[in-house]
C-alpha cells in the first residue's frame, strides 16, 4: 500500500540533505588543508635544499664555475658570453627588474608538455622554461655555451663532449647534472613516448653518456651536418621529474601541462596547467642559476582568438604586443594615439618561416587526387601568389619557392616562383584525366566525380579566411570546387595526426639552414610524423640522407639545392609566402632590437625590461 509524502518526511529529507552538504564541505576543507600542507612541505623541502647548496658553495670557493658576487659587483669579464647582452641591459641607466610582460595567443593551446606539444605557441612558452647546452648569438649566429661551459669535437666529427657549468639547478632546486642530459636523450628515444618528430632528428645519435656529473658525451652513428646544433640544442629535462612517467607513458603522452626546467621562468604548478585556464602564466624562477637574473616578475599569455578583440585589448594597454595584419598595419601607423604609446617593427625573420597548402596524397589508405604530381603542379599554377600578396598582404610578404629561406645558401636562385597560369593548369589537369564532361563548368574525373575538395584552415585568422575565399574564386575558374573548412586549432591538430583532410593551410617556422627530413622524407609518414601528407620520393630520400651526412658546407649545399629542385617539380606543398612581421610593442618595454634572428623580444637570456617608473603590475 503506497504511503503519502508528509511534512515530516520533507523535513527529514531536508535535514539529510543539509547533513550531506555539510559533510561534503568538511571533506573539501580537509582536502584543501592537505593540499596547503603539501605545498608548505614542498616549499620547506626546497628551501632546505637551497640552504644546503648555498652552504656547500660558501665552503667551496671558486669550485662552481659561477660567480657568487652580487650583481652590482659583477663586470662584463665575469659574465659568460651567452649572458653578455642581457648583462649589458642591466647596466642601462633606466634598468629596473620587475613588472609583467603580457602577450596574447591567437589560439588556445592543447598542451604545454614538451615533446607532446606540436605548435609554436607551446614552443614560445617552453623557450623560457627549458634550456639547452648551447644557444645561438642573435647577431653573429655563432654557438655559445649556455648550460655548457665549453665543448670539444673529435677529429672525425662523431663525438661531442660538453662540460657543464657547476651549480646548475632546475627550478625546483634539484641539481642539473650530466645524468639529466643523458636522460633527456633516452626519454625522447623511448618508443613509448609520443615524440616521433624529435626521434626523427635524434636517431642520428648512437648514445649519450654521462662521464661524470659535469661531463656528457654525444656519440653520433655517422657524420651529420647539424651535429653541434642537434646536441647543443637538446632541451634538458629533469630526470627526477619526468622519469616516473615511463611507468605509465600514456599519462605523459596525454598530459596537458607537465613542464619543468632550468630556465629563467617556471610554471607556478609544473604539473597542473590545463587548457581551460585560458591563459599561461610563468613566474620568475627564484633559483635561476644564471649570472644575470630575468627582469620580469611574470610572463603572461592570454588566449584571445579574435583578431579585433586582440587589437582592442592592446589599445586598452592590457597586452604589451600586437602583431598587426597587413590591412590594418598602415591604419595603425597613422593612429596618433597609438603611436604615442607604442613602438613598431617591420622585419622578415629567417625563423618566421613560410605558409603553405599541403596536398594530402593518401586518405583512409587510398590515394587521393593529389597523389598525381600533375594535379599538384596545376594547383600551384592556379594559386596566384603575386595577387594574394599584393591584394591581401598589401605587399608585406614575398612568394615562397621552397622550404628554404631565399637568403640561405640552401636555395637555388635559378628557381623562380611559379606564376599564375590558367592555361597551363588546365592542360595539366586534362593530362591527369580531369575534364568538364557534362558541360556544367566543373571538372570531372573518369568516373564522373566532380573535382571537389575541402581546404582546412584555422578559423580565427581573418587574413587566412580571406586568402581561402580568394583561392576559391581562382580555382573555380579552372572548374575546381574548393569547400572552405574553418576549423578550431585543436581539431586541426587532431586532423593532422589522423591524416584526415584533403588539403590544409598551415605554416612552418624556419631558420638559417634547415633540415627537411622531418617533413619530406618517406620514413616520416608514420603516425604522428610530420610527413602527414604521405609524400614519398625515393630519389629525394637519398638526397636528403646524403645532405644530412655531408659535414662540408661547400659539398652539402649543392645537395640541398638538388632536393629543392625535386620539391619544386613535385609540389607536395604549394609554398605560399613568407610574411613580414608587423609588430607593435608598448613603449614602456625597453632595449628592443631587430637582429638577424628577428626581434629580441622572445630570446633568452632575456634582455628587455621596463623602467621602474613605468612599471604597472604587482607594485
Amino acid at each position: 500500500m503506497a504511503r503519502r509524502f508528509t511534512v515530516k518526511d520533507f523535513f527529514l529529507l531536508l535535514f539529510l540533505s543539509l547533513l550531506a552538504v555539510l559533510i561534503l564541505l568538511a571533506m573539501y576543507m580537509v582536502d584543501r588543508q592537505w593540499l596547503k600542507l603539501s605545498e608548505i612541505e614542498q616549499t620547506l623541502t626546497e628551501q632546505a635544499r637551497d640552504l644546503r647548496g648555498l652552504r656547500d658553495l660558501l665552503h667551496s670557493p671558486g669550485r662552481n664555475g659561477l660567480t657568487l658576487a652580487p650583481a652590482e659587483k659583477q663586470d662584463a669579464e665575469t659574465i659568460p658570453l651567452a649572458f653578455q647582452r642581457a648583462y649589458a641591459a642591466t647596466q642601462q641607466p633606466d634598468y629596473h627588474p620587475g613588472d609583467w610582460f603580457v602577450q596574447a595567443f591567437g589560439a588556445g593551446l592543447k598542451t604545454l608538455t614538451p615533446l607532446v606539444s606540436t605548435d609554436a605557441y607551446a614552443a614560445d612558452v617552453q623557450g623560457y622554461v627549458l634550456e639547452s647546452l648551447l644557444t645561438r648569438h642573435p647577431e653573429t649566429l655563432e654557438w655559445q655555451g649556455l648550460l655548457a661551459r665549453d665543448w670539444e669535437i673529435s677529429e672525425d666529427g662523431l663525438t661531442f663532449r660538453f662540460r657543464l657549468r657547476k651549480g646548475l639547478t632546475f627550478s625546483d632546486g634539484q641539481p642539473l647534472t650530466a645524468e639529466d642530459v643523458a636522460f633527456s636523450f633516452s626519454f625522447i628515444m623511448n618508443p613509448a613516448i609520443a615524440a616521433p618528430r624529435e626521434r626523427a632528428y635524434y636517431e642520428k645519435i648512437e648514445r649519450v653518456a654521462a662521464l661524470d656529473p659535469y661531463q656528457v658525451e654525444f656519440k653520433f652513428k655517422e657524420p651529420y651536418f647539424n651535429s653541434l646544433a642537434l646536441a647543443g640544442g637538446l632541451a634538458i629535462l629533469p630526470q627526477h621529474f619526468y622519469e616516473p612517467y615511463l611507468e605509465q607513458p600514456e599519462s605523459f603522452n596525454q598530459s596537458k601541462g607537465l613542464l619543468l626546467g632550468s630556465g629563467p621562468y617556471r610554471l607556478p604548478d609544473p604539473k597542473g596547467w590545463t587548457p581551460d585556464q585560458g591563459l599561461v602564466e610563468l613566474e620568475r624562477n627564484p633559483r635561476y642559476w644564471g649570472p644575470v637574473q630575468p627582469p620580469f616578475d611574470k610572463l603572461l599569455w592570454k588566449v584571445i582568438v579574435n583578431d579585433s578583440a586582440r587589437l582592442t585589448t592592446f589599445r586598452n594597454g592590457d597586452i604589451d604586443l600586437y602583431s598587426a595584419r597587413p590591412l590594418e598595419y598602415q591604419k595603425l601607423l597613422e593612429d596618433q594615439a597609438l603611436a604615442a604609446r607604442t613602438q613598431h617593427f617591420e622585419y622578415r625573420s629567417p625563423a618566421a618561416g613560410y605558409s603553405y597548402i599541403a596536398w594530402n596524397q593518401e586518405r583512409n589508405g587510398k590515394p587521393t587526387r593529389f597523389a598525381d604530381q600533375r594535379v599538384r603542379q596545376a594547383m600551384t599554377f592556379l594559386t596566384d601568389r603575386a595577387s594574394m600578396i599584393e591584394q591581401i598582404m598589401l605587399g608585406h610578404g614575398e612568394p615562397a619557392v621552397s622550404p628554404f629561406n631565399p637568403d640561405s645558401p640552401q636555395h637555388d636562385p635559378a628557381l623562380a616562383p611559379r606564376p599564375f597560369d590558367l592555361t597551363k593548369a588546365k592542360s595539366l589537369l586534362e593530362q591527369a584525366g580531369y575534364t568538364d564532361r557534362d558541360g556544367d563548368g566543373v571538372l570531372e574525373d573518369a568516373s564522373g566525380q566532380p573535382f571537389r575538395f575541402e581546404l582546412v584552415f584555422f578559423q580565427d585568422a581573418d587574413d587566412t579566411r580571406r586568402l581561402v575565399l580568394f583561392l576559391k574564386d581562382l580555382y573555380a575558374r579552372a572548374g575546381i570546387l574548393l569547400e572552405p573548412k574553418p576549423t578550431e586549432w585543436s581539431v586541426m591538430l587532431d586532423r593532422i595526426n589522423k591524416k584526415n583532410f584533403d588539403a590544409i593551410m598551415l605554416g612552418w617556422t624556419s631558420g638559417v639552414e634547415i633540415d627537411i627530413y622531418q617533413m619530406f622524407h618517406s620514413s616520416q609518414t608514420l603516425a604522428g610524423g610530420d610527413n602527414f601528407i604521405t609524400y614519398q620520393n625515393p630519389e629525394l630520400d637519398q638526397l636528403i640522407e646524403k645532405a644530412r651526412a655531408t659535414v662540408n658546407e661547400s659539398e652539402r649545399m649543392p645537395l640541398w639545392r638538388a632536393c629543392e629542385r625535386i620539391l619544386y617539380e613535385d609540389q607536395p606543398y604549394t609554398f605560399l609566402m613568407r610574411r613580414k612581421s608587423l609588430v607593435f610593442v608598448d613603449q614602456r618595454v625597453r632595449n628592443l632590437e631587430v637582429t638577424p634572428l628577428g626581434l629580441n623580444l622572445g630570446m633568452t637570456p632575456v634582455e628587455v625590461y621596463v623602467p621602474g617608473a613605468e612599471q604597472k603590475y604587482a607594485r
